[in-house]
């Protein structure tokens, strides 16, 4: 299984909405006693087994709007250009802040990061958490480059949390119902199923 977090590179990046993939890649590692600490196909990764089954957690390194470029490598690389074993999670305006939805497949929406995913890849058809930030009252840009208040932060780390021990069941599981029931409801008021 490849699980990618969507996310820009740097200091200046990090506990921004945009690099909400990242976080959640990072509790995945935290959890699961990893390090993201390799560099490979334009990514930051961690590659290990799990259940006699090969695990990659990655946080590309290629920026958010080209982040396409570093999941095609990984794809390539260690899932034989399969999409059954993709997982990519990222940041989404059009979802209320603290909001989680998992799909199996679908649009890229207004996400750049996204597009470039689905253009490098030619398919929507691969499982996609999409972590909602809530839509912005002015600049999309700034917004999504802006940093959690840290009231806002703990929520999010809270969130982000719950996210990675529903992609560590389904990893254990299989059960991508299941994934879906659990991860779309869920003790966060204001998570949507929509």
């Amino acid at each position: 299984m490849i699980i990618v977090g969507l996310g820009n590179p740097g200091k200046e990046y990090e506990n921004t909405l945009h690099n909400a993939g990242y976080t959640v890649v990072e509790k995945i590692a935290e959890k699961l006693n990893k390090r993201i600490n390799l560099i490979g196909c334009n990514s930051l990764l961690s590659v290990s087994e799990r259940g006699g089954e090969k695990l990659v957690l990655a946080k590309p390194l290629t920026y958010m709007n080209l982040s396409g470029e570093a999941v095609k490598s990984l794809v390539a690389k260690y899932a034989d250009k399969s999409l059954e074993k993709l997982i990519v999670i990222y940041d989404d305006i059009d979802l209320p802040r603290f909001a989680i939805r998992v799909r199996a497949s679908g649009s890229a929406g207004t996400h750049n990061g996204m597009r470039s995913v689905v253009e490098k890849l030619g398919s929507t058809d691969f499982i996609r958490v999409r972590m909602g930030v809530g839509r912005p009252d002015g600049d999309l840009k700034d917004y999504v480059l802006s940093t959690f208040s840290k009231e806002d932060k703990a929520r999010f780390d809270e969130t982000a949390s719950f996210a990675a021990d529903r992609i560590i069941d389904y990893l254990s599981s299989g059960d991508f119902n299941k994934f879906l029931r659990e991860t779309n409801t869920t003790k966060f008021c204001c998570v949507t199923t929509d």
